[in-house]
């Protein structure tokens, strides 16, 4: 007791201040505010001191020794701050909660924001074109809750399900940080890896009752019916943990997370994780690989490129939706004038859905005002432009924007164009708007030309012509007369200081002014905040309005860019039906027919599946052929007509799909010590254990991770097992090289062969990369080798064997076969019989089979005859 005593005593008041917040916000870098600065202290300092590339310097704690102390001026915020939340800190912002001026003492600070990488406003933090969500998961013993929030845009919405679902939501929605209840850490170590940011609340923040009550009191219900989420009660606890959590980071100012929305399974195309990563839809998989995403994205706007994300990782499967949007790009695709001029005002528009979330929170800034102007300038032609259309899909859009005409004036007719970024700069306030801010505003400029005013004056009226008018520290502003003129002073003048040669005086006229002049700049710059702080409220009546603006401007955005890539790429519009048949003329891969060299042109294939006559096309052919690229732009074709693109092909039919599996491509969790084959063997149960009537399932090379009688038996069961399932027809195209597997189709009626065409020119093979009826007779593996460049011995060795083993079709007959394959383990000693033969052997030695020429080998072979002659 006596020894923390003594601590006590020997802190500083300014530290044992500093200690005492600290102790609120363990978990945090706290950035304190002293004077003009933000200071981190000892442990902070030295991660501080690290992350922004500061000095590390030591101050006296007292008689406590020193501490680290690391420091940046406090207007340098903005450009510290994104580079600690980056690398992953959550800081504590501490500020002084009373002007030091007026205070005796210690001034009082206080923690006003926390930010966590999940939670800012920050501009330099955030990413324009994707959201930033803030992730809140609920371990149930069923199933799990999900909710995500976009604090920048007031986005908040939840979900529930099981393991794999709320896995595809992480990865579709990919969120910044991830909160979750300390009980479940085990839990959620295992789901979430290390591949997020995460923070974990304390368990009571994860009770039903305390949530929902979070929740209708932030809504201002008495329920959650009217949101669609009264009956989700895992949803429900981790939607209320993130108001719980908001509060807790000092995040009180929430009006503009104005309603929730559920993540409705039902309305959306399921994509498991593995065919969002496999289909590289919005991340390429490889380094430099280009995602879907990167064609289809020519927004102009971020609200427009985050909308586009959304859509693409949740393809829609109502008919109507779908019809409405592809009749927009259609319409949009046949009016290229309207599309030009919605785009020559889309993009001054900026990001409109963010400034107005900033001035719900009371945190935009003069210049950001005026951009939330130039944005509702921009919008009312939109409006007028979309409301003289015969679409009526645009119609309704456009009678859906808000003029906020009142608020466009009110910032226009108060706010300077050229006001400054921060308002205690002054400068943002035009003249006329308040009388009292004028008077100041002229004394602060011309308060010294008044002055002079005043000299001129009091010389006329005294006569004193040597009057001078004069400033110091001691009494302010002073009349200076000379002594020769000392009798002409006014009586009501007051005598301040007298000199060898003059007198000082003062006049009440002088110490009013005085008084105006020195406070003139503050008082001008407190006025002009007032102002600005009224305008910020007039403007958060519009929150709501300017929201839904947003909205439809990033729709109209989206579908332009749908129309702009159709026009550009020649896409032809899909015809969506209810119908459970996908047909595809003249398909192309989106992302690789981009990719070609010059005056390469992409080979097009047709697709036809349906559930009566061709429910599996089982696709052969070598690799490199083609095949992944062929199914991989079946699915994103569909997934494209289903999110209400135009498609790459000159005709679809899309019979609506409500499932899309993927099983394309190595995608190895090696690191995690899982084979390729056990990767692929969970992937395709996790396909067969949730097939639907409406599936689209592409199958690429499944076996090839195991021996070639393994691979061909589980293949072989696959397809049957797809054919003849009980319940659900899922359309399948199967690619493989396991030509053996063409025998299928003489047993299963729904089953048909194609193969990716090859043309033999003499050794070489050259892939035509179309897809032909009819299965493919043998492998083309050995040529596919040679053409990597595999050492020819090893190519004619692989050959023999290959030889013969085709001798016997029956695979039985092979494995015996492979007993008696040539064996290349011996040399031959047939040379020592004959001296020709020596002379064979020296030129066949001296032959380099990895470099000699078809010509030379003749040659050679010539004169090898010639010596055994």
């Amino acid at each position: 007791m006596a020894k923390a005593k003594a601590k006590e005593a020997k802190e500083t008041p300014l530290m044992k201040q500093y200690n005492s917040i600290k102790a609120k916000h363990p978990g945090a870098l706290l950035l304190f505010r002293v004077g003009d600065f933000y200071e981190t202290f000892g442990e902070d300092a030295v991660i501080a001191s690290k992350v922004l590339d500061i000095v590390l310097t030591k101050r006296a704690n007292g008689a406590a020794s020193h501490i680290e102390l690391a420091g940046f001026p406090h207007h340098s915020l903005d450009s510290y701050l994104p580079k600690l939340v980056r690398a992953g800190n959550r800081v504590a912002i501490c500020d002084q909660l009373e002007d030091p001026k007026e205070v005796k003492g210690i001034v009082k600070r206080g923690v006003t924001e926390l930010v966590t990488p999940g939670l800012s406003f920050n501009d330099n933090v955030l990413d324009k074109r994707r959201n930033n969500y803030l992730a809140s998961l609920y371990f149930g013993k069923q199933s799990l809750g999900i909710a995500f929030l976009d604090l920048s845009t007031g986005e908040f919405m939840c979900a529930e399900g099981n393991e794999s679902y709320i896995e595809k939501l992480l990865q579709s929605f990919s969120p910044s940080e991830i909160i979750y209840s300390k009980a479940d850490k085990a839990k959620a170590a295992e789901l979430l890896r290390d591949n997020y940011t995460t923070f974990h609340c304390e368990d009571w923040v994860f009770q039903y009752d305390y949530t929902y009550e979070r929740l209708t009191e932030h809504f201002q219900t008495a329920n959650l019916k009217g949101f669609g989420i009264e009956t989700m009660g895992h949803g429900i606890i981790a939607a209320g943990a993130v108001l719980y959590y908001l509060e807790e980071t000092e995040h009180k100012e929430v009006k503009h997370i104005a309603s929730i929305s559920r993540i409705a399974e039902e309305k959306f195309v399921w994509l498991d994780k593995f065919t969002i990563r496999n289909l590289e839809l919005v991340y390429p998989q490889q380094d430099g690989g280009v995602p879907l995403i990167h064609i289809l994205d020519q927004t102009v706007t971020p609200m427009g490129s985050r909308q586009m994300k959304k859509w693409m990782v949740l393809p829609l499967k109502e008919k109507e939706i779908i019809d409405e949007r592809l009749k927009v790009v259609e319409y949009f695709h046949g009016e290229d004038e309207l599309s030009e001029e919605i785009l020559s005002y889309l993009k001054h528009i900026g990001d409109l859905e963010r400034l107005i979330s900033k001035v719900a929170v009371g945190r935009i800034n003069p210049r950001e005002m005026n951009q939330l102007k130039k944005a509702l300038n921009n919008t009312l032609p939109i409006k007028d432009l979309l409301k003289k259309q015969k679409n009526q899909a645009l119609k309704k859009l456009g009678d859906q924007i808000n003029s906020c005409e009142f608020l466009l004036e009110k910032i226009d007719k108060e706010l300077k164009e050229d006001a400054p970024m921060l308002t205690h700069q002054g400068g943002m306030i035009k003249e006329g708007v308040d009388e009292e801010l004028d008077e100041y505003r002229t004394l602060a400029t011309s308060g010294k030309d008044y002055l002079v005013q005043i000299q001129q004056r009091e010389m006329e009226k005294t006569g004193i012509s040597s009057l001078k008018i004069a400033y110091n520290k001691v009494f302010g502003y002073y009349l200076e007369v000379s002594n020769t003129h000392k009798n002409k002073v006014p009586a009501e003048w007051i005598r301040k200081q007298t000199l060898v040669n003059a007198e000082r005086y003062i006049t009440e006229e002088l110490k009013e002014y005085e008084d105006k002049i020195l406070h003139a700049e503050e008082k001008m710059v407190v006025l002009e905040q007032k102002y600005f702080m009224l305008l910020v409220k007039d403007a958060g009546e519009y929150v709501s309005q300017i929201q839904q603006n947003a909205r439809i401007l990033a729709t109209l955005d989206c579908l332009l860019s749908f129309a702009q890539v159709a026009a550009a790429n020649g896409y032809c519009k899909p015809k969506v039906s209810d119908t459970e048949t996908l047909e595809i003329k003249d398909g192309r891969h989106p992302v690789i027919e981009k990719q070609l060299p010059v005056g390469e042109e992409y080979v097009p294939n047709d697709i036809y599946l349906d559930n009566q006559s061709q429910q599996v096309m089982i696709i052969t052919g070598p690799n490199m052929a083609g095949k992944s690229a062929l199914l991989r732009q079946t699915a994103l074709i569909v997934l494209m007509a289903q999110m209400g693109s135009f498609v790459p092909a000159s005709y679809a039919r899309i019979g609506i799909i409500d499932k899309v599996f993927t099983r394309v491509g190595a995608s190895d969790n090696l690191s995690k010590g899982e084979s390729t084959f056990m990767v692929e063997m969970t992937e395709t149960a996790s396909i067969l254990n949730n097939l639907s009537d409406r599936s689209l399932v592409l199958m690429d090379e499944i076996g090839r991770g195991t021996s070639t009688y393994d691979g061909i038996s589980i293949a072989w069961s696959i397809v049957e097992y797809l054919h003849n399932h009980p319940q659900y027809k899922a359309k399948t195209l199967f690619a493989t090289h396991y030509h053996e597997l063409n025998q299928l189709s003489e047993d299963f009626p729904k089953v048909k062969n194609f193969n990716v065409s090859v043309k033999e020119v003499g050794d070489k093979v050259i892939f035509m990369r179309k897809l032909k009826p009819g299965g493919s007779e043998h492998s083309f593996g050995i040529h596919v080798a040679q053409m990597a460049g595999m050492p020819n011995p090893v190519v004619l060795r692989a050959a023999e064997i290959m030889g013969h083993l085709e001798k016997d079709k029956d695979l039985h007959q092979q494995q015996e076969r492979v007993k008696d394959l040539p064996k290349n383990n011996f040399q031959l000693s047939l040379f020592e019989m004959d001296p020709k033969f020596k002379e064979a052997q020296e030129i066949l030695n001296a032959i380099d089979i990895n470099t000699i020429s078809p010509v030379e080998a003749l040659l050679k072979l010539n004169d090898i005859k010639k010596k055994l002659e």
